[in-house]
């Protein structure tokens, strides 16, 4: 793969030349900026720069060219400070000043802004043959994050974004991403930040797309074609299970993006802000009772992030309410939910560490085992006034922004019910006693 990838910088570089752009100064119109910009001051729109991220596809290179322009009417974004590490760029040229320092690149863009190109590969093999990231002659599908370098940035203060990103296509492609938008053009927009950046999942190509409106989420669907993506299918489970994951998760996005496709890409299925992809051969519900696609449209809804040493909290609770979600849609009857759990503490028995890096399929087991126990000693919790469930320690546990913890999770049950349960004692916690 990186004689391949080799060959591909050579490539384009005999197709990328520097690019020099004399920027006017621009202020986006109304049309273009939100309703919330609609109320500006001259100030406020003062303090606003436009970044277009333009994405062209190169099949025949293995990778994209991605080119940022940046447009200020006046000097709002100083410093632009992108990591690369974990991303595969290369034939990076640019306006005004670009340092790079190992996996550091800083570009000090000119005054009324400029123009950054560089070429990202996107294959990338998660395990031998399988692909998390991968394009055709017909199709491409990865994340943002795989081809655009996270960033932060120096500005004036007070000053944001207003960013857009498009897609440059061959004849006959389209796409799809977590965004709404027309035309292959959407806006960024992401109100915690002032600096909007393109994340989650991106399908390219010849597609086939279905979608629907579900509890209030538009819920999108989007395969190659040709490939056995089972588009109403996936609807059709959603329909059943979206309703009882908005009474869990009443802030769940009003969009979800679900990506599929076969072979190469890798048999699972993983997640991203208001996205994920699932390989199109994993059943929707598996024999054992759980379900991948549940799995990860928790992961994307509970947007939990695990300190070291608490990856099986964040996949125990996904896996616990994918369960859950098919037990109180009645998709799987009691019984059988019953015997999913039967099976996953048989499964989790091996365990001794909880606590690891990386949550493996028993320590996952375990760890929805020990949810479900928690469940149940919570609802045999009266104070008499109110009774509780896992629904409200996990409500508890999303108020705090910060990674989750062992600890953060026992004192979310203690603030809940006044003392620590049994099921979150460290003695039934192998390993996390360190």
């Amino acid at each position: 793969m990186g004689e391949n990838r080799t060959a591909a910088a050579s490539g384009i570089r005999r197709h990328l030349a520097v690019v020099i752009l004399t920027a006017a100064a621009v202020i986006p119109s109304a049309c273009d900026a939100p309703a919330s910009d609609m109320a500006m001051t001259t100030d406020d729109r003062s303090r606003l720069y436009q970044l277009d991220y333009v994405v062209t596809p190169k099949p025949a290179l293995g990778g994209v060219i991605v080119e940022l322009t940046l447009r200020q009417p006046q000097r709002l974004l100083r410093e632009l400070d992108m990591r690369l590490a974990g991303i595969d760029v290369s034939s990076i040229v640019a306006d005004g000043k670009l340092s790079r320092a190992g996996n550091r690149l800083v570009w000090h863009p000119p005054t009324n802004g400029g123009v950054i190109r560089w070429f990202a590969s996107v294959n990338h093999e998660r395990s031998e043959g399988a692909y998390d990231a991968y394009m055709s002659a017909s199709w491409a599908l990865f994340r943002n994050e795989d081809i655009i370098p996270p960033a932060r940035t120096r500005t004036l203060r007070g000053a944001r974004s207003v960013t857009r990103l498009k897609f440059e296509l061959p004849q006959g492609w389209s796409s799809t991403t977590q965004y709404f938008g027309r035309n292959n053009d959407y806006r960024i927009e992401n109100p915690a930040r002032r600096f909007d950046q393109p994340t989650g999942w991106v399908l390219l190509g010849k597609l086939g797309k279905r979608n629907d409106d579900i509890e209030g989420i538009r819920v999108i669907v989007a395969g190659p074609v040709e490939q056995s993506v089972r588009r109403l299918d996936m609807l059709a489970l959603l329909h059943w299970t979206l309703p009882e994951l908005r009474r869990i998760l009443p802030d769940f996005p009003r969009r979800l993006t679900i990506i599929s496709a076969a072979d190469p890409m890798w048999h699972g299925g993983l997640s991203a802000p208001k996205s994920l992809f699932i390989h199109a051969d994993i059943p929707l519900i598996s024999e054992n009772g759980t379900s991948v696609l549940l799995h990860e449209l928790l992961h994307a809804g509970l947007r939990l992030r695990a300190d070291a040493g608490a990856d099986w909290i964040i996949e125990g609770l996904a896996e616990y309410y994918g369960l859950e979600l098919l037990r109180r849609s009645h998709t799987i009857s009691a019984r059988r939910h019953a015997a999913a759990i039967e099976g996953l503490r048989d499964w989790g028995n091996r365990v001794t560490n909880l606590c690891q890096k990386q949550s493996t399929g028993a320590t996952t087991a375990r760890a929805t085992v020990i949810f479900h126990t928690l469940d149940t000693e919570l609802r045999q919790y009266d104070d008499g006034n109110m009774n509780y469930n896992l629904d409200d320690l996990v409500a508890n546990l999303r108020t705090n922004n910060a990674r989750v913890t062992v600890q953060s999770l026992q004192d979310a049950a203690v603030q809940l019910i006044g003392s620590l349960p049994a099921a979150l004692e460290t003695s039934a916690l192998p390993g996390c006693a360190e």
